[in-house]
């Protein structure tokens, strides 16, 4: 028998116990055609040069400059916080966000940051299948965390999700949560493999529920990522459970945003959906690790007139 999203809800939550006993009103059926249209409306909007401007280094500033290869390194870690200490020699450009690593890597990109601003995080829980036992996923992110981790990002388990075990995923966040200590928890909800908008509405609240502080779209890994469409939802989610409950939940897209042209795209979405209270790095990410190159070609061609060749930029 599948449960059901009251089930889920524990004693403590801040969300609303509906009486109904069955389905949470607030979980209801996403109108797919709906959210295509707006995302269309979000691309037709107009920005003039000093937005574009203010839009490109708020970007800047939202990025999780990233690397999660096998092949990632103590050097390669370096230059990437390098750049996420200073992304360009141009004036007003702001450093990054955070530096996001496998665990392996913390204590070097801890070494390279510290007296920054910038946050370690890391992904966790056997990223990004998560088919380990739930007890080495717990050690993981408690070794994370002493190692230095500020933020760890969790992926859900999609196979006991679309299997209708919803309280395997919430009590598998909550006790993730728990582990974190004091860092924060982004829930990566692999969008991509969640197969319909409706399935990403339900597990978006079964993550703030259990404890997230960011829901993230994606792995990187998957053969789908971040597309604005599931974005939408989220963001939708967010401001639904915001109006609730009043807690702010972040929100990361992560995976295949490469132009300064989606994330400004992403930034009125974020807008008009959620308000101006989430345009900031606090509360909204970027996941990438190719976008930050065009957001500074961009940049340049705003403040000297001109794009700069990709020589310009270093590689990580």
């Amino acid at each position: 028998m599948k449960t059901s999203l009251r089930q889920i809800v524990p004693k403590k939550s801040p969300a609303r116990i509906y009486a109904s006993g069955t389905l949470d009103p607030m979980v209801t059926p996403v109108d797919q055609v709906a959210v295509e249209e707006r995302v269309a409306r979000f691309k037709t909007r107009s920005i003039k040069n000093s937005a574009k401007t203010q839009g490109i280094l708020l970007a800047i500033s939202m990025i999780d400059l990233t690397t999660l290869e096998g092949k990632d390194s103590p050097g390669k870690v370096l230059q990437l916080c390098q750049k996420a200490l200073r992304p360009s020699e141009l004036p007003g450009v702001p450093q990054v966000a955070a530096v996001c690593v496998y665990p392996n890597m913390i204590p070097a990109a801890k070494k390279a940051l510290r007296g920054s601003k910038i946050h370690i995080a890391c992904v966790s829980t056997a990223f990004p299948a998560a088919q380990i036992p739930l007890e080495i996923k717990l050690e993981d992110v408690r070794r994370s965390v002493e190692l230095g981790a500020d933020e760890v990002d969790m992926v859900i388990s999609r196979g006991q999700f679309l299997a209708g075990e919803y309280n395997y995923v919430f009590d598998e966040i909550a006790a993730v949560k728990a582990a974190c200590g004091k860092a924060h928890l982004k829930v990566i909800l692999e969008t991509g493999e969640l197969e319909t908008l409706d399935n990403v509405r339900r597990a978006s609240f079964i993550a703030m529920r259990a404890g997230a502080d960011f829901i993230k779209t994606s792995t990187g890994k998957a053969a789908v990522n971040a597309t604005m469409p599931v974005t939408l939802v989220m963001l939708e989610c967010i401001r639904d459970y915001y109006d609730d409950t009043g807690i702010k939940i972040g929100m990361k897209p992560a995976g295949g945003i490469r132009t300064s042209k989606e994330a400004l795209h992403y930034l009125v979405m974020v807008k008009e959906t959620l308000g101006d209270a989430w345009l900031d790095p606090d509360w909204f990410r970027f996941g990438a690790s190719t976008l930050l190159n065009d957001l500074l070609m961009q940049y340049a061609k705003q403040v000297k007139g001109g794009y700069q060749s990709l020589d310009y930029f270093s590689l990580s």
